[in-house]
């Protein structure tokens, strides 16, 4: 009888909240999925559920503009002046001594699949070195450990995955020994989920007994970090900043000493590094200050009028665009869950499998809510944007085609390897067109930054028209 009456009462709850159908396939469950879905269902904050299906779910219109929006001021890329070139330098000590004395953690958001590249699995897994074929994954852990060994310290990951590709993402470094690093020093946790809707509204059921879900963004990371434990870890090992990157982008600089110091120097709780956009449209957040805090503006919520805005000398007004590269405060981080935050949710279409009410399987256009990390930037009392220059570090891989594509990626990545061995004098063969006329590919223990090239000429031989090199 009592578990008669509490499948009353759910249903009573459910249909308040228009989401009774999750008990349409009830009486054909057995008692292990019927506690499952109870479980799952029990989970959801239905008087919430309304007010994100009422204000974003089934909402149409853009989302509005703060009341002020302005252009953000941000540091250059170098110096420009005497006195900044100064700061500068004391930046980059500061930053060097930070990362020296284990001071700063590496945050990979790694819970994507590689669907839009054509490749089955974690996005981390994905081959992408145009010489050695190289995983994004393995990229980044030669980076680390090359980081590692050049300051002497102890330089810990911290992995987020999703449920799409937790344990693929496990067994990957247990397969591979860890890249060469610590197993100790790797850190790999899971990220939260959103319920799937239909665009009326109603949650989508992936099967008879469990609920449709997606991850809940990368804005969910903040919150994970702190759930999982990773926060916690973070303080035994005196961690105090974390670097944070996304895992399609194989050209990042994890530990940039000028970024890290004048984060540090500025006593700021979460900064940015940002690119020149390459037009008024290009599908990046847009930086500026609003109500006195940087903040970003998706470019699908920046009106046309805005976004064409020229300075007098031509240059956007609105040119700084998010590239989700951040430092943030552990303790930031903890104090924002502490006091039980929410960052805002963002409304995306996509095609969602799920069954309809004849338990049908299906795929189609539904609502995925999402948090995205950027939001928290408003909730710092200070925030700096560095600017950098794309072809440095900036080639996400994304599409199997086109711009973002490993095509695309990879020669970005032979062109940035060209310029750190042009930047020590070593030539460089061209075709008439000014192309790159080698393959080249630099390991991270041969230069994790431009000026390391500098103490490794002797491993250079002369490169000729057609050579693939690699060095390491």
């Amino acid at each position: 009888m009592a578990h008669e009456k509490n499948e009353k009462n759910l249903r009573t709850a459910l249909k308040n909240h228009n989401q009774a159908h999750l008990l349409d396939f009830w009486h054909q469950l057995n008692k292990n999925q019927k506690n499952g879905l109870l479980q799952q269902i029990n989970q959801l904050n239905l008087k919430e559920i309304d007010l994100w299906v009422k204000n974003i779910v089934r909402k149409t219109t853009p989302s509005k503009l703060p009341h002020s929006f302005h252009p953000a001021p941000a540091y250059n890329h170098t110096p420009a002046n005497p006195k900044q070139q100064q700061q500068y330098d004391q930046a980059k000590k500061t930053g060097q001594e930070l990362i020296a004395d284990g001071k700063v953690a590496a945050f990979v958001v790694a819970g994507g699949q590689g669907t839009r590249l054509g490749f089955h699995g974690p996005k981390g897994n994905f081959p992408i070195s145009p010489i050695k074929n190289k995983t994004l994954f393995q990229i980044f852990a030669e980076n680390i450990n090359a980081v590692s060994q050049k300051y002497n310290a102890t330089c810990p990951w911290y992995i987020m995955t999703s449920p799409l590709n937790h344990e693929r993402t496990i067994s990957i470094f247990q397969e591979n020994q860890y890249y060469g690093l610590q197993k100790q020093n790797v850190f790999i946790f899971e990220q939260g989920t959103m319920p799937d809707f239909s665009t009326d509204g109603r949650i989508l059921l992936a099967d008879k007994a469990n609920i449709a879900c997606s991850p809940d963004g990368h804005g969910g990371s903040l919150k994970a970090l702190y759930k999982s434990g990773a926060i916690d870890d973070m303080k035994k090992r005196g961690v105090k900043y974390i670097s944070y990157f996304q895992v399609d982008n194989p050209l990042i600089n994890i530990f940039d000493p000028l970024f890290i110091g004048l984060h540090a120097l500025e006593n700021a709780q979460m900064s940015s590094k940002a690119l020149k956009k390459t037009d008024p449209f290009e599908k990046v957040g847009n930086f500026g200050i609003a109500d006195g805090k940087i903040t970003v503006i998706e470019y699908s919520d920046l009106p046309n009028e805005l976004a064409v805005k020229q300075n007098p000398d031509g240059s956007l007004v609105f040119g700084l665009g998010s590239i989700a590269i951040h430092i943030i405060n552990v303790d930031f981080v903890e104090k924002l869950n502490a006091k039980g935050f929410s960052l805002p949710l963002h409304k995306a279409i996509k095609i969602i499998p799920h069954i309809d009410e004849n338990g049908k399987h299906l795929k189609t256009k539904g609502v995925k809510l999402e948090a995205l990390v950027f939001d928290a930037l408003p909730l710092t009392q200070k925030s700096i944007i560095l600017k950098t220059l794309r072809q440095q570090e900036f080639a996400p891989v994304k599409d199997a085609n086109g711009i973002d594509s490993p095509e695309t990626t990879k020669r970005m990545m032979i062109e940035r390897a060209a310029d750190w061995l042009e930047s020590a004098q070593i030539a460089i063969p061209k075709k008439p067109d000014g192309s790159i006329d080698c393959i080249i590919e630099l390991a991270p223990s041969f230069a994790v930054e431009k000026e390391d090239v500098k103490q490794k000429l002797d491993r250079v031989t002369q490169i000729n028209p057609g050579d693939r090199i690699y060095l390491e």
